[in-house]
């Protein structure tokens, strides 16, 4: 799901991503992702993003009673956490949570692979492996926008025996530089077009893949469920509301058993140096 968010306005933010979570529970929905940075945006040159980082635990709190009031598995976007750090300094980390319908936390992660813009603001988990977490959908595996260029992070989480990967995502056309739109105007709706599927079909993994929307000019959307070989399922534009889709897990056993990544994984004599032990 997505709406437009209102940069530093945490409680519109905040009321608003309620108000859909609860119509999708309304539904039958299972699981409900938002998108990156859904409570302030990402502002960090205006000092109160500094101060919001700090109230994050709240939000997390009331996103746990909300999933068990409405028995619902909950990813609520990403959450800025405010750290300190060694000599005085103050980090400040990019952070998913997966919530079970009973309102516990079963696993976090901060976002690896920062995006250059980020880089000055934010704090990469590096030294972090990428983990899989076992829930009530299955078992699933947790990415963060940009880490969609790496199918390496892709790779270390199937390899922990994820079959769904959530990415809360803040992608819009103005990542390219003026120098890749003069190529192509639309290239970033043709990276995140292409590599989602890239990466259900290398991985034989369905991808949850939740982006910011708003006016087009500044946004992609494109919020998406997608599978191996069926593609996606179930897709947004750029504009505001949410999709509901029923998973059919069996497609990604089908497709495994077709393509056997999962099974060269395993192999002893794998080729390549980033091999892991694979479930």
């Amino acid at each position: 799901m997505t709406h437009f968010m209102q940069e530093l306005d945490l409680e519109y933010n905040y009321t608003t991503a309620c108000d859909y979570i609860r119509q999708v529970a309304a539904q039958g929905a299972e699981l409900a992702v938002l998108p990156e940075y859904h409570l302030n945006g990402m502002v960090p040159e205006d000092p109160r993003w500094a101060i919001q980082a700090g109230e994050s635990a709240k939000y997390l709190a009331n996103y746990q009673a909300l999933a068990k009031e409405l028995n619902i598995c909950l990813v609520p976007g990403t959450i800025i956490e405010k750290h300190s750090g060694p000599n005085n300094t103050t980090l400040f980390y990019n952070v998913a949570y997966f919530i079970s319908n009973d309102g516990s936390i079963l696993g976090s992660y901060r976002k690896k692979n920062i995006w250059h813009p980020e880089r000055p603001h934010l704090t990469s988990s590096a030294l972090e492996p990428h983990v899989a977490i076992d829930t009530p959908i299955g078992r699933v595996g947790m990415l963060i926008c940009w880490d969609l260029a790496f199918p390496e992070a892709f790779r270390e989480l199937i390899a922990d025996g994820a079959q769904i990967i959530i990415m809360p995502t803040y992608w819009t056309p103005h990542d390219a530089s003026p120098e890749a739109r003069a190529y192509n105007p639309d290239c970033e709706a043709l990276f995140l077009e292409t590599t989602i599927t890239s990466r259900c079909f290398e991985n034989t993994c369905g991808v949850v893949f939740a982006n910011a929307a708003g006016p087009s000019e500044n946004f992609l959307g494109m919020s998406q469920i997608a599978l191996p070989v069926a593609g996606s399922i179930a897709k947004m534009g750029t504009e505001e509301g949410f999709i509901i889709a029923d998973v059919d897990m069996e497609v990604i056993a089908a497709a495994e058993r077709n393509y056997k990544v999962r099974q060269d994984l395993k192999k002893e004599d794998w080729y390549y140096t980033y091999r892991h032990t694979a479930r």
